[in-house]
């Protein structure tokens, strides 16, 4: 009995650097096609932005390019779920699945080596979408906004609107290094009465801390009269960072986690709803699990009645299903901010739904 298992244990060694190398070479192989078709499509979205202030092929390509860790973040669980698939299915044609389960390799042992190999996956998915996704979706949006001349995106037509503790912020025009022009400070007391106005032509953030305002026309509010000063340059004390500020540049979901967290609390602190913020907070956190989820979702799939396999036909479900928990993510999201779910509820409920699928299925194979 000794020597079976000692012959188990060296077999499944050996199966597990095999599957390995196959699965990191298949995944590879379909993030690189969906990488290419989602390119090609971005591509042909800012092809109607072309010949505005200046905007030519050239920026067009650049700006693809800069936006593709953002994609290969959001596209990485479907492409393992559909390289493993494709590899067990492989390996369930040739008869290795098998051999290695005759061998005395039990089906938890066989997900268990699955689960390493998708925690490489999971490290590769949080790196990228922390730290290498987040600065060049940043500098994309950038590029582009410089290269067409404009400038970030407002929410409304008076320019954006902010509120930092005793202040209300209206500022005309955000310029793509985050400094701000037509600032309007409008400085409330305790009792919500306003005490000053402040406009300012320009804006620019200091490595110290708090911005600086230059050539600025304040308004005080005094009990008996209204005091009109002209000031050369004005110190606003503010929690609010570059970061925040040019956060109109980035969706959420392409943000880093330390942005967010950082945004929430400010948004928190300053009674503002924080609904989407928080949403995609928990998605960034949670998401890199979602390799493993899709990873153990490959398993049952290739373990069916391996006479009758069909290789397209069970790529093509690994298609479909990362499909639907493509759009169970944005629809999740949606209806959370809409209905005001919890946020952890709404961002977690595309993996458990298919972590529930997959225990459904593998518990339907261990029956048979």
């Amino acid at each position: 009995m000794a020597h079976v298992a000692w012959m188990a244990v060296v077999t499944m060694r050996l199966f597990s650097r095999y599957m390995r190398r196959e699965i990191f070479s298949a995944t590879s192989l379909v993030l690189l096609a969906f990488l290419c078709l989602f390119s090609f499509f971005d591509f042909l979205t800012e092809l109607e932005e072309l010949g505005r202030g200046g905007y030519q092929l050239k920026h067009a390509l650049i700006f693809v390019v800069l936006s593709l860790p953002s994609r290969t973040y959001e596209i990485f669980p479907i492409a393992v779920l559909i390289g493993s698939l494709y590899a067990l299915t492989h390996f369930a044609r040739n008869s290795e699945l098998t051999v290695i389960r005759a061998s005395g390799v039990s089906t938890l042992r066989l997900l268990g080596a699955l689960l390493k190999i998708g925690l490489v996956f999971a490290a590769l998915t949080f790196v990228i979408g922390e730290y290498v996704a987040p600065p060049l979706e940043r500098q994309a949006q950038k590029w582009r906004l410089r290269s067409s001349g404009a400038n970030l995106p407002q929410e409304l037509r008076s320019g954006m609107w902010l509120r930092d503790g005793n202040f209300f912020v209206n500022v005309g025009r955000v310029q793509t290094d985050a400094s701000l022009q037509n600032v309007r400070l409008y400085e409330f007391d305790a009792a919500h009465r306003l005490i000053a106005l402040s406009i300012a032509a320009q804006g620019r953030y200091e490595n110290d801390g708090g911005w600086l305002l230059s050539n600025v026309l304040q308004t005080r509010f005094l009990p008996d009269q209204t005091k009109l000063l002209h000031l050369d340059t004005l110190r606003w004390e503010s929690a609010l960072t570059p970061d925040m500020v040019s956060v109109v540049m980035v969706a959420p979901e392409r943000m880093a986690i330390g942005s967010l967290y950082q945004y929430v609390r400010h948004l928190e602190g300053n009674k503002q709803k924080t609904a989407r913020y928080e949403v995609a907070y928990w998605k960034k956190l949670l998401y890199p699990f979602a390799a493993l989820v899709m990873m153990a979702l490959a398993l049952p799939f290739s373990l069916g009645n391996q006479r009758s396999i069909n290789l397209g036909a069970r790529v093509l479900v690994g298609v479909m299903l990362g499909i639907t928990f493509y759009l169970l993510n944005a629809l999740f999201s949606n209806l959370g901010v809409i209905n005001a779910w919890p946020a952890l509820l709404s961002a977690a409920a595309p993996s458990a739904l298919f972590f529930v699928l997959t225990a459904v299925l593998m518990w339907l194979g261990d029956r048979r």
